[in-house]
């Protein structure tokens, strides 16, 4: 008698399990309650919002795990009847939970908007004679470039020939060892042979490199090691999540004080991308305040590193051969754009600084400052010359500095810039 109700206890406390599971499952995934949609179609929502039927043209699925214990959850609902086809919306608020702490801020972000997504598959299928529907990853894994990928060991400069995005304009061995050595998708990391990678992990890889490098410089250089980029979570299928943080567009009617501390940390973040240890110099192809944001403590980061372009100051400029016909293929097209990046030799020592002063620290710093007296003149004049492409590349990183130098007298000492206090206390170096 004992073992029948304690069966039937089981029984009981199965069932319920069961339903709350699905409970949670309908949560996370934004259908409102009490009408869940269908476990079918509850399942092909996820699956379409996610990207995972269109995978192993996908970043990876490092994190689906996540999702599925509902341990990342969209902020705002999503609900199956949501046209995210048509939606032109890449990026999601969200948090992110595990066993050892509360809940955190994340961006949950597409590869690419969902409409130009579907440009890139469409794509696809018409470069094989396909028409406008096919099976993606079909069509990529008979292409004669993903067969030079599968019987290599190695990522060569070869095999990333044509590839549009930032990041593999100049590459060298030592640059592509690091991506594979550092890349999070696969089980068995630190590595600079591909020996264990299966033929969906290449494609994966691939796949990301010739759509968009931001998973994979978040990889590369990860925060935890001082660089200023957010902390990489991971992946499901053609979403990536990594650490929310505020927009820098918001805090440009803050007081001068702040405006300045954040004028300084970004001319020292660009500062340390072209000098470090690692012998990489990072720079911005292209910018906007949209690429930056902060944290709770004021620290600034880079949260769009999809325009960062790289150079290995240890191997020296590769050199600049003219595209042959055998290296532009389907890869070559699939982030949206065609076009080459410069050659190498093209890239300035002060372009990221042009690119800084012009279209994000001349929106931090205002005119009514110096009116105000609160800005001295010699600041406004600093980033004049930073500014101006015209000038050479010496005077213009000389003005940078001068402006880091009087942007640094300005920066409060107070509980509020917690990346730096209470250090600032004791030290002018904070």
């Amino acid at each position: 008698l004992t073992l029948k109700r304690c069966h039937f206890i089981d029984t009981v406390m199965a069932g319920i399990w069961s339903e709350v599971w699905t409970l949670y499952l309908i949560l996370a995934l934004g259908t409102p309650y009490p009408s869940p949609a269908p476990q079918e179609k509850l399942h092909d929502f996820r699956r379409i919002l996610l990207g995972l039927d269109k995978c192993n043209a996908c970043i990876g699925t490092s994190i689906c795990k996540k999702f599925f214990k509902d341990e990342i959850r969209f902020e705002r609902w999503l609900t199956a009847q949501s046209n995210l086809s048509s939606a032109d919306v890449r990026s999601y608020e969200g948090n992110y939970t595990d066993s050892t702490v509360g809940w955190r801020p994340v961006v949950l972000s597409h590869l690419m908007s969902p409409p130009l997504q579907q440009i890139s598959d469409n794509s696809i299928c018409t470069s094989a004679g396909k028409g406008k529907s096919c099976s993606i990853e079909a069509v990529l894994r008979a292409t004669s470039r993903f067969q030079r990928w599968v019987r290599s060991n190695l990522l060569l400069p070869s095999m990333v020939k044509g590839l549009v995005t930032p990041m593999l304009s100049c590459p060298s061995q030592r640059l592509l060892d690091r991506i594979v050595r550092r890349y999070f998708e696969v089980t068995d990391v630190a590595s600079v042979q591909m020996k264990h990678f299966s033929e969906k992990d290449k494609l994966r890889l691939l796949y990301t490199l010739a759509v968009n490098q931001q998973p994979l410089i978040m990889q590369m250089f990860p925060g935890t090691e001082g660089w200023p980029f957010l902390r990489y979570h991971g992946s499901c299928g053609r979403m990536m999540v990594w650490a929310g943080s505020k927009p820098l567009r918001s805090l440009f009617s803050s007081p001068l004080a702040r405006r300045a501390d954040i004028a300084y940390q970004l001319l020292h973040i660009t500062q340390s991308l072209s000098s470090n240890s690692l012998q990489f110099s990072l720079f911005y192809t292209n910018i906007s305040e949209d690429m930056f944001g902060t944290l709770d403590d004021s620290r600034v980061f880079i949260v769009d590193t999809s325009t960062i372009g790289i150079i290995d100051l240890q191997e020296g400029y590769p050199p600049d051969e003219d595209l042959l016909t055998e290296h532009l293929d389907v890869f070559s097209c699939l982030s949206g754009s065609c076009e080459r990046p410069p050659p190498c030799e093209t890239v300035r020592a002060a372009q990221s600084f042009i690119l800084l002063c012009k279209h994000v620290i001349n929106n931090l710093l205002a005119p009514n400052d110096v009116q105000s007296g609160h800005l001295p003149k010699d600041a406004v004049s600093a980033l004049d010359i930073c500014a101006d492409q015209s000038q050479s590349d010496q005077r213009i990183i000389a003005a940078a500095q001068t402006l880091k130098d009087i942007l640094q007298t300005l920066r409060p000492c107070s509980a509020l810039y917690g990346y730096r206090y209470p250090e600032c206390l004791y030290s002018d170096k904070f």
